[in-house]
């Protein structure tokens, strides 16, 4: 899956996060996470995000979370969103 333009799902409400998916000039994603839990589950959020990513085969990915303690589960259905939406809805 190619990224072909940007992309957002999700909220910056208690328990959810936000994901912005942008293309990349690489075909190394690049993850960045800014969370008001980052030092507890930074490394539990990067991981989630990275297995959405392989699952789909993202590829030239820029994505920023903006997470606000959400669910391992919640990042999941927002990155899959996220990235459908930037790739047009194609695998």
């Amino acid at each position: 899956m190619k990224i072909q333009k940007q992309a957002t799902a999700g909220t910056l409400e208690s328990s959810d996060c936000m994901i912005l998916i942008e293309p990349s000039d690489s075909p190394q994603n690049e993850l960045e996470i800014h969370s008001i839990v980052l030092e507890q589950y930074g490394e539990d959020i990067r991981s989630a995000a990275n297995a959405v990513l392989e699952r789909l085969g993202a590829e030239y990915a820029r994505v920023t979370i903006h997470d606000r303690g959400a669910f391992d589960c919640v990042i999941d259905a927002r990155m899959e969103t996220a990235l459908l939406r930037a790739s047009e809805g194609g695998m």
